[in-house]
């Protein structure tokens, strides 16, 4: 009892009940994703397909399995800024893009093409100390500050993007319309929510289709990650595991639980990495659900030789791979190069400030 005779709560107390709220299991485009890149489909970028203007390099990017195309395009911004948005390259109907969060003042820096052999393509900036290394099959972006691979997009193979389809009603009306990729028989459906999703009492139709998108960032030498909040975890992010990842959902969680990976009151997809010498940045421009699985692996020293005085050592440098996963809209990504936590700063404020 306190001072006043009242009983004291504790925070475990007062802590909501979290079935109440959906985790990974719940969410039906993270279990597509999980299982879909289980079975790792391949994409491929048609660099015969390259235009380029004085803001943006275009290119078209394939699926190997559904020959479905999309559209990649890749942009310098001042400030030692890199853009990289994916999107189909003839969607259904325009896809949901975030209207009001970057600032009106952007300057884009036009990207030179440099030398590389016939399956790359090599992007540099004004300076030429920052670089975008583009590899056609399997498709990765690797960029590269002073000859140093700082950052790989897609090194995984984990770019996943649903394309929106005709309503399944007008389908089922059209003869030989049906896609043979998207198994509709109800029992599928209602696994893996592919046109509705039931959670408790509530039901989201999706009148054409799954629309998520997802795509993996691998930080080489980098074991330190903080960012994308709100979330009652430490200051820095953790490793999560299946179901386990950084939940961005605003919730209004009036008890909710420390050391939790939950959705609280607000999100923000901005993520910092740093490692000495180097800080780098990832915002990722989605307004749907989003999740964020993390998975560091650390530096390691061992020996080749075991014997002599000369024994060889060996050291393999550690890597952080951060995989987003959004419920819908486009691939649209900033790479905030630093180098140093003030430039990151500096940067998202760049793109950011009103």
């Amino acid at each position: 009892m306190d001072a006043a005779g009242r009983e004291e709560i504790s925070v475990e107390d007062e802590a909501v009940d979290k079935n109440i709220f959906k985790d990974c299991s719940n969410i039906a485009f993270y279990r597509r994703q999980k299982q879909q890149l289980s079975r790792k489909s391949m994409y491929r970028a048609l660099l015969d397909s390259v235009t380029a203007d004085r803001d943006s390099t275009r290119f078209q990017i394939i699926n190997e399995a559904t020959k479905a195309p999309l559209l990649a395009e890749v942009y310098g911004i001042e400030g030692n800024i890199f853009r990289l948005k994916i999107n189909e390259e003839t969607p259904l109907k325009p896809r949901y893009e975030v209207p009001d969060v970057l600032t009106s003042k952007l300057s884009t820096v036009r990207l030179t093409s440099c030398s590389g052999d016939s399956g790359s393509l090599v992007l540099a900036d004004g300076k030429g100390d920052l670089k975008c290394h583009i590899t056609a099959n399997p498709f990765k972006v690797d960029l590269v500050s002073e000859e140093e691979v700082v950052m790989s997009i897609n090194s995984l193979g984990q770019l996943y993007f649903e394309h929106l389809q005709i309503p399944l009603k007008q389908r089922a009306t059209k003869e030989n319309e049906e896609d043979a990729s998207v198994d509709t028989s109800q029992e599928n459906q209602e696994d893996l929510g592919l046109w509705e999703e039931k959670f408790g009492k509530f039901v989201d139709v999706k009148v054409n289709g799954p629309a998520s998108i997802g795509l993996d960032f691998s930080l080489h030498g980098f074991e330190h990650l903080y960012g994308i909040p709100q979330h009652a975890e430490s200051h820095q992010l953790k490793n999560t595991g299946d179901g386990d990842a950084y939940r961005l959902y605003n919730l209004d969680v009036y008890g909710y639980k420390i050391h939790d990976k939950m959705g609280i009151y607000g999100s923000v997809p901005y993520l910092l990495a740093h490692k000495l010498g180097r800080t780098l940045g990832i915002f990722w421009l989605n307004a749907s659900e989003t999740l964020v699985e993390i998975n560091t692996e650390p530096e390691v020293k061992y020996t080749l030789t075991q014997t002599g005085p000369a024994a060889a050592k060996q050291k393999v440098t550690s890597r952080t791979d951060v995989h987003w996963m959004s419920e819908s809209g486009i691939i649209d990504v900033f790479l905030l190069t630093g180098p140093t936590p003030s430039d990151v700063f500096k940067q998202y404020s760049r793109l950011t400030e009103p």
